[in-house]
C-alpha cells in the first residue's frame, strides 16, 4: 500500500519548488522560508474515510511491525517512501486519554480530557517526531548520504528523544544545552544515551543559533523542530485523539507552546483528517505561554501584525523558555485557521494548576501546568463552556520534573506562594503521636470528600 503514495518537501512561504524528503534542508533554498512535508493527497483521497478509519483502528496498539506503533500506525500519511527495515520505532505513541474527571468538576467541566503524550519511551511528545526524523536518516545513510551525526539544540526533553532514538540507530548524536537551564532528570538522558552533550553558556536561542552554524555541514544532521519530518510524526498526536473518540472531534485543544513547533504539528494533522473527509470540522485550539516567555502572546495580542523576540525569562516551564520561537508562521496559520485563541500563565498560575491537578491524580510536568492554568482562566472566562468536550495536552511526564514539585511542596519556588503544599509532617514515633495527628486531619477531610 505504501508504495502507491509520495511526499515532498515543499515551501511554506509557496514560493514554488520540491524537493525529495531526504534531502538535506530545513529551509527553502529559494526565499529562506520554512520548509513542509506535503503529501499526494490526491493519491490518498482514493482510499474511502471510512476505510481509513478501519485500517488505521485494525492497526493502533498491535504487534504487527511498525505498524502498532501510534505514529507507524498512519505510516501512508508520514512517510510512505520509507522502507519498513529503516523505521526505528520505540512504539511511540498510543497514549492514554485520562478523563480529568475531579479536575474538569472543579473549574465546571465535565468533560475534560487530558492526553498523556508524557507515558512514551523517553517520557515526552517529542518521541513523535524524533522516531520519523531519526528512521529517515537512517534510510539516508543506508543510500550512501554524507550525514555522520543528527544534532540538537534541547531545553532537555527534544535531547533525551533524539539521544535514544539515535542510539537504537546507532547514529551518533550531538546535543547542545544550555548550561544549568535542564531539569537533572532531562540532562542524564542524552548521558546515558551515550550522546555528546555539549552544555553551551547560553539560553536556549544562544544554543539554537549554533546549532544552525555547526548544521550548516551536511555531514550533521539538524533535528530540532524546523525540520518538517519532526512536525510528520508529532501531528499524529491530533489523529491520534480524534481516533480515541470514535472519529469524533473535541471542541477545544490546549497545547503548552515554546518553539511552536507543537501547535504547528497538531493543526497539520487535524487539517490531514479534513482534507480526507475523515472529520468535517476542525476544534479551537490554544497555544499556551508562560508568562516569562510569551513571544506568541505578545503577537497574538497585536493581530499577528509581526514576529516577536524577547529575551526569555527563567520559568518553571524551562522547555518551552524560548524566545524567538522557529516555527511562528506555521503556528500563525494554526490558529488563525482555527479560530484559536493565545494564553499565557503566570509562574503563580502554572504553581497553583500543578499543585491542584496533582491532587486529583495527575502529576503535571510544569509545561502541562502552563496549559491546566490557561485552561482555568478560559473557564473562568466563559470562553470554554461547561459543556465543551476539551482535551489538554500534556507534553512530559512529572517525573522529570520532581525539582519542580518538591520546590512547591517545600516553599522554595522563586515567585510561588505553596498555597496547596503538603510538605511531610513530622512527628515523634509512636503510635499516639500518630493517631492523633491522622484524627485531626481526616476529620478535616472525610473519605469522598477531599476537595480539590
Amino acid at each position: 500500500m505504501a508504495g502507491s503514495y509520495r511526499s515532498y518537501l515543499h515551501c511554506f512561504n509557496g514560493c514554488g519548488g520540491s524537493y525529495p524528503v531526504d534531502s538535506i534542508l530545513y529551509l527553502c533554498p529559494h526565499c529562506g522560508g520554512l520548509l513542509e512535508v506535503q503529501h499526494d493527497l490526491d493519491a490518498l483521497r482514493l482510499t474511502a474515510p471510512a476505510e481509513w478509519r478501519k485500517l488505521l483502528d485494525s492497526r493502533a496498539a498491535t504487534t504487527r511491525w511498525p505498524y502498532g506503533g501510534g505514529v507507524w500506525s498512519m505510516k501512508e500519511w508520514v512517510a510512505p517512501e520509507l522502507r519498513d527495515e529503516n523505521v526505528v520505532s520505540m512504539y511511540e505513541g498510543n497514549s492514554n486519554l485520562f478523563w480529568a474527571d475531579r479536575f474538569g468538576r472543579s473549574i465546571g467541566l465535565d468533560d475534560l480530557w487530558v492526553k498523556l503524550c508524557g507515558n512514551s519511551h523517553t517520557g515526552s511528545f517529542k518521541d513523535l517526531g524524533m522516531t520519523v526524523l531519526v528512521s529517515v536518516v537512517k534510510q539516508m545513510i543506508a543510500d550512501g548520504s554524507p550525514v555522520r551525526a543528527v544534532a540538537c539544540a534541547s531545553t532537555g526533553d527534544t535531547s533525551a528523544a533524539l539521544a535514544a532514538y539515535a542510539a537504537a540507530a546507532g547514529i551518533p548524536a550531538v546535543v547542545f544545552l544550555p548550561r544549568d537551564k535542564v531539569s537533572d532528570a532531562q540532562l542524564v538522558q542524552p548521558l546515558a544515551h551515550g550522546a555528546h552533550v555539549l552544555a553551551l553558556d547560553t539560553d536556549f536561542d544562544g544554543c539554537m543559533r549554533v546549532v544552525r552554524e555547526v548544521t550548516q555541514d551536511n555531514s550533521i544532521y539538524l533535528a530540532n523542530s524546523m525540520n518538517s519530518l519532526r512536525i510528520e510524526g508529532q501531528k499524529t498526536v491530533g489523529v491520534e485523539i480524534v481516533r480515541q473518540f470514535d472519529w469524533t472531534v473535541p471542541e477545544w485543544i490546549i497545547m503548552p507552546a515554546g518553539n511552536l513547533g507543537n501547535i504547528s504539528a497538531l493543526y497539520k494533522g487535524l487539517k490531514l483528517l479534513q482534507d480526507l473527509g475523515i472529520i468535517t470540522r476542525l476544534p479551537r485550539l490554544v497555544a499556551a505561554q508562560a508568562s516569562r516567555a510569551n513571544p506568541f502572546y505578545q503577537s497574538f495580542r497585536n493581530n499577528f501584525s509581526a514576529p516577536v523576540a524577547m529575551q526569555a525569562e527563567a520559568t518553571q516551564a524551562s522547555a518551552i523558555r524560548i524566545g524567538a520561537p522557529v516555527s511562528y508562521a506555521k503556528a500563525v496559520q494554526a490558529i488563525r485557521q482555527t479560530d484559536g485563541l493565545v494564553e499565557q500563565a503566570s509562574e503563580q498560575e502554572l504553581a497553583t494548576a500543578a499543585a491542584l491537578a496533582d491532587k486529583t491524580g495527575m502529576y503535571a510536568c510544569p509545561h502541562t501546568a502552563v496549559a491546566l492554568a490557561v485552561l482555568c482562566k478560559l473557564r473562568q472566562q466563559n470562553i470554554i463552556r461547561p459543556g465543551s468536550r476539551v482535551v489538554v495536552i500534556s507534553t512530559a511526564h512529572g517525573l522529570k520534573f520532581s525539582g519542580f514539585k518538591s520546590g512547591y511542596h517545600q516553599g522554595s519556588l522563586p515567585l510561588v506562594t505553596g498555597d496547596h503544599a503538603n510538605p511531610p509532617l513530622e512527628l515523634p514515633a509512636t503510635a499516639a503521636a500518630v493517631r492523633a495527628a491522622l484524627d485531626k486531619r481526616l476529620a478535616a477531610q472525610p473519605a469522598g470528600s477531599a476537595r480539590v
